[in-house]
């Protein structure tokens, strides 16, 4: 049996679906109006009178360093006639969580008519009564999902979320300080690294990375498999060889010289390759790498209009050839069926990616990390946060 068909139904409900979040790489002054509004989170309610307030990840988002605006955006805009405005919020699910929490539990406006967090966070959405159910009328390129995704264990029906991008966990490193490469965690902790390390703060994808390195399958792992490896990156902590435990903002580190290697994301290293001549690099460990999905999300607090207009959004962004553009920027995997011959008009070489449109091989060599119970979920995001230093 293949590994691919092995896999749990969470794990083939997200392969297939791997698009990046960018690091911020050109700071507040190449961000446009609303990039800068980002800085002081998202707008109050008046603002979604006639709007739709979105909140994303850094950089998550075609968008044109002339024009200093996102051109499918823009596009929206013009055929819909509703006012978005874009809120690069998020650095890290648990921090952005946490700004939002007490907002949501008090049923009071959060400053978003959708938001785009992790499967894991989602499902925490989702069984906290956080989100909204969508009217299914006005998302009719919901049929475009890709069958991979369509029946998530967090939202089987995709009555809640669908898929904005995936992420894929990996080695990421800098080219002239590791001119062999990276692909395995003893080439990761070479001598030339030590202290110049970053790891991501998102759990399942550094702690998951280190499991498969060790041999443990993702969707089994134990309490005690898990501790092991949260004990391994306290080590590399205290021995000096992490410098830090990080979300978006690790690629700050690499292109300063302070970071030379890294356990990353791969949209996020293509983007600093291509924009650094070709000063960096990534691939997905021997062991294995991660592969999660980030969502649309209606938080149970959007008005019934912004919540409308929300729903128009996604259904804009599940045309594949507005998903195509998206996917042709952010250098990840589209989860919109049709979009790969739309690439094809756009660039066939990015069409013939495994790194936005996985073939078998690749997808073989991408892990999910298990769903976990409420209780693993506070006990074992402790155990890490302690490891990280928090």
């Amino acid at each position: 049996m293949s590994k691919e068909s092995s896999l749990s139904p969470e794990a083939r409900s997200i392969i297939g679906a791997m698009v990046s979040r960018r690091a911020v790489l050109a700071g507040a002054g190449g961000l446009g109006a609303a990039g800068l509004l980002a800085a002081c989170g998202g707008s109050d309610s008046a603002d979604s009178a006639n709007g739709v307030r979105w909140g994303n990840w850094p950089l998550y988002l075609d968008y044109d360093e002339e024009t200093k605006k996102y051109p499918t955006l823009e596009k929206f805009i013009e055929q819909t006639g509703i006012a978005a405005t874009y809120f690069e919020d998020y650095n890290d699910n648990d921090e952005f969580f946490g700004k939002v929490q007490a907002q949501l539990k008090l049923g009071e406006d959060i400053g978003y008519d959708v938001v785009t967090p992790t499967d894991w966070m989602a499902a925490r959405w989702i069984r906290l009564g956080y989100t909204q159910k969508f009217d299914a009328a006005n998302i009719p390129n919901k049929s475009n999902i890709l069958d991979s995704l369509a029946s998530p264990s967090f939202d089987a029906n995709r009555e809640q979320t669908l898929t904005w991008q995936g992420i894929m966990g990996g080695f990421g490193w800098n080219v002239e300080k590791n001119p062999k490469g990276i692909r395995t965690i003893d080439e990761l902790f070479a001598p030339q690294n030590k202290g110049k390390i970053v790891v991501l703060s998102e759990m399942r994808d550094t702690i998951g990375i280190i499991l498969l390195s060790q041999g443990v399958n993702l969707q089994t792992v134990t309490e005690d498999q898990f501790m092991n490896a949260v004990d391994f990156m306290a080590k590399k902590i205290s021995d000096g060889w992490i410098r830090g435990v990080k979300g978006n903002e690790y690629a700050e580190d690499l292109t300063s010289g302070d970071a030379t290697a890294v356990i990353g994301w791969s949209g996020d290293m293509f983007i600093l390759k291509a924009e650094n001549e070709g000063k960096f690099d990534f691939a997905l460990p021997d062991s294995g790498g991660t592969i999660s999905g980030d969502n649309f999300v209606i938080p149970s607090t959007a008005s019934a209009e912004g919540k409308a207009n929300a729903e128009k959004l996604i259904n804009f962004y599940y045309d594949p050839a507005i998903a195509a553009e998206v996917a042709a920027y952010v250098n990840y995997v589209c989860p919109v069926k049709g979009a790969q011959a739309e690439m094809e008009k756009i660039d066939p070489a990015l069409a013939a990616s495994p790194f936005i449109f996985p073939d078998a091989a690749m997808s073989a060599k991408l892990n999910v990390f298990r769903s976990l119970t409420p209780a693993e979920e506070t006990t074992w995001s402790e155990a890490f946060q302690k490891a990280a230093g928090n």
